[in-house]
């Protein structure tokens, strides 16, 4: 896999799962620097693309971290990777590949 990107809204989700599972700041820290991601500031067109998206994500349940993910790869032009099957059976403008 080439150069990952990760918005500020879901890097924070990351972070809170590791959290949640009793892992130290400092280890959490040290995982994430290891991945080597591009953290990018969620901004204003970040927000108008999530918020659009509501409408045709909203029977299947997405989250607004979820939606913010969708939004990244929309603007960065990138696919974008996740476990959820059911983000197998959307369509909103960028590849979806479901990676387990």
């Amino acid at each position: 896999m080439g150069k990952a990107a990760i918005s500020t809204v879901n890097l924070s989700e990351v972070i809170a799962k590791l959290a949640d599972a009793g892992i130290p700041e400092e280890d959490i820290r040290q995982i994430l620097s290891n991945l080597n991601l591009e953290v990018i500031d969620f901004n204003e067109e970040q927000a108008l693309k999530a918020g659009m998206l509501r409408p045709n994500t909203k029977s299947i349940g997405l989250s607004f971290g979820d939606r913010a993910c969708l939004a990244l790869g929309i603007i960065l032009n990138q696919p974008v990777l996740t476990t959820d099957r059911l983000w197998g059976s959307i369509n909103v403008g960028v590849e979806v590949r479901v990676v387990r």
